[in-house]
């Protein structure tokens, strides 16, 4: 975010589009609040001259002179009565309207974007979280505010003619008079949009700070290790620097406001000053001096709430600049010029000199990577931590681009394809899987949408992934909700969300990946690293049964789990440095050899006592 308050052309753009979506949002809501405004505009100027009028008639005595303005008043009355009401309905349903159009247009982009690298830049983070603030309440002072602008100019013209009929010196006088209110107010207004610029990070600091201290995952360790205070600590420091600027903005406001205020009264003063000695010469009626006090106290009101108008409406728009932003932002991988269609593998994929790293500024985590996974092999990926191996996994579903090099899918170079088209053919089991507040089925049919409502695949998944059992014995079975997360004193059943343990929930994701049949590559990035020996041994057991004759890819760090592959590759420092099956990479007794053989050790000591056979 700019420390500096947006160019005046920028704010009219904004505002401009703010405009457009507001019609876009509710077009007959708009031309409604535009009949209202107009209406409210004019309402105190009526008020007044009505008022004047009336006096003038008591005045004179006649019953005649005053059947009009007291007819006029009460229907101004009773107009003024349901004015606020039916504003409040017609801004309401606008920013209800208008919210559902800035959410539709805000995660539309962001779906759009079919990489990671915006997601990995804290950067863009910063701007998305400003963005989602965008609301159609948080643009109320643009959207409402534009006509309360209006009413206000409407009201300020009204009152400065009924002023002028008065005295034209005393209205010229008033006007002059807020030309500083006027002047002060925007440089007021411009220090507050740049001390809210300079605080975002400090304000984001805070907010992360906070969330630590609440938020479950971090509880555990927040209180093992004592980190409450420090973290308290933390929060109330980043909030001290927030508030300290906004007390030196408040105090300056204070001062100026009261000098201002002080001059707004001297100017009234003096004004009714002339109008009752000018009433005592018999230069202006009763009613005249009741309407220039009320035209004065009105315009000096109306010039005060019309620059209050432009202050919260700039600052919407500073806020609605991060929505713009990232609106334009472009896709993060380069949409192919001529789409290619991606055929049914039925060769493999090759890894052609694969080079990657995530920016110019980063090492290279791939360096000159070729590999082929034939179609309906087995390849396992195997390597110390770093070595490459999720990158590797990112670049084939097409997260990101290699550096140089290419991917080729039969032929075709990843790149010419639609990233949903390549995405759709794989089933994928992630190491970082998410845990969803949904149900158990559709934690698992959030893998294949189309199967969400097909209860018989779901369970299929679930019985491949060995969750089945698990999952049946939960208090709803498959429709219980695997969080705690909506539930609260007043639900009746306390058992309808239940926690999973991390073993379970890896499970579950795999049935997640599972319940993709009929894909032509599965990618499993340690499908079981979180579960017991028993259990991985009857996970690796299913899923050999599962991948017999596809095309799969699996990562793990547990040599003992992938030695039935077709071919095992070795991965360290970004380089393919050892290819074979398991029998020809321990018969070489290179790298792979050695780090079989050393997890091979942890599980033998010649001091065990042999087990006997099973009988």
């Amino acid at each position: 975010m700019t420390g500096r308050p947006a160019p005046r052309a920028a704010r009219l753009r904004r505002l401009a589009a703010v405009a457009s979506l507001c019609r876009q949002a509710g077009p007959v809501l708009v031309l409604s609040q535009l009949v209202v405004t107009v209406l409210a505009g004019l309402l105190p100027a009526a008020t007044v001259w009505t008022t004047k009028l009336l006096i003038d008639g008591l005045t004179a005595g006649g019953t005649g002179t005053v059947a009009g303005p007291v007819g006029a008043l009460v229907a101004l009355g009773l107009f003024a009565g349901v004015l606020p009401h039916l504003t409040g309905y017609l801004r309401a349903e606008t920013d209800r309207r208008l919210d559902m159009v800035l959410q539709d247009r805000l995660y539309t982009k962001v779906n759009g974007f079919q990489g990671l690298s915006r997601f990995e830049n804290p950067e863009f983070l910063d701007e998305l979280r400003t963005a989602t603030q965008a609301t159609g309440g948080a643009m109320g002072p643009v959207t409402s505010g534009l006509f309360d602008l209006a009413r206000n100019v409407i009201a300020l013209a009204g009152l400065f003619a009924a002023l002028a009929v008065l005295s034209p010196l005393m209205a010229g006088l008033v006007a002059l008079a807020a030309l500083p209110i006027l002047l002060a107010r925007m440089s007021l207004e411009r220090r507050r949009v740049r001390m809210i610029a300079g605080q975002s990070a400090a304000a984001r600091r805070q907010i992360f700070y906070s969330t630590l201290i609440t938020d479950v995952q971090a509880a555990k360790e927040v209180r093992l290790f004592g980190l409450g205070d420090f973290l308290k600590r933390r929060v109330l420091g980043e909030l001290a620097t927030l508030q300290g600027g906004e007390r030196r903005l408040d105090r300056r406001e204070a001062f100026t406001q009261s000098a201002l205020a002080a001059l707004s009264a001297a100017v009234s003063g003096a004004g009714l000053i002339w109008a009752v000695y000018s009433a005592l010469a018999g230069r202006l009626t009763l009613g005249d001096v009741t309407a220039f006090a009320a035209a004065v106290a009105g315009t000096q009101a109306a010039l005060i709430a019309t620059v209050e108008n432009a202050a919260v409406a700039s600052q919407a728009l500073l806020l609605f600049g991060y929505h713009e932003r990232v609106m334009a932002l472009p896709d993060d991988l380069c949409p192919p010029l001529r789409p290619a269609t991606l055929p049914t593998l039925r060769h493999g994929i090759e890894l052609r000199d694969v080079w990657f790293r995530y920016d110019a500024g980063h090492p290279w985590v791939l360096r000159g990577v070729n590999l082929t996974i034939r179609r309906g092999t087995s390849v396992a990926l195997v390597g110390l931590n770093g070595a490459g191996k999720t990158t590797l996994i990112k670049l084939l579903c097409r997260f990101y681009d290699p550096t140089r090099g290419s991917i080729l899918w039969d032929g075709v170079d990843i790149r010419e394809v639609p990233p949903a088209e390549l995405r759709a053919r794989m089933g994928v089991l992630f190491q970082d899987y998410m845990s969803y507040d949904l149900t158990a089925a559709e934690n698992i049919g959030v893998g294949e949408l189309a199967a969400m409502t097909d209860r018989a695949r779901i369970r299929a998944a679930a019985v491949t992934a060995g969750v089945d059992e698990t999952i049946r014995a939960l208090p709803r079975g498959y429709d219980t909700l695997l969080s705690r997360a909506f539930f609260g004193p007043e639900d009746d059943d306390p058992q309808a969300g239940v926690l999973l343990s991390g073993g379970q929930w890896q499970r579950l994701a795999l049935a997640r990946a599972v319940v993709r049949e009929h894909r032509d590559l599965l990618i499993l990035d340690e499908p079981s690293s979180g579960l017991d020996p028993q259990a991985e041994y009857e996970v690796h057991r299913r899923l050999r049964e599962h991948r017999a004759g596809q095309t799969s890819l699996l990562v793990s760090h547990r040599l003992g789990a992938v030695r039935d592959a077709d071919l095992i590759v070795v991965l360290s420092g970004g380089m393919l440095v050892e290819q074979g099956t398991h029998r020809e990479l321990v018969s070489a007794g290179s790298r792979y050899a050695r780090l079989f053989e050393t997890q091979a050790s942890g599980y033998r000591d010649d001091s065990d006592p042999v087990p006997q056979p099973l009988i």
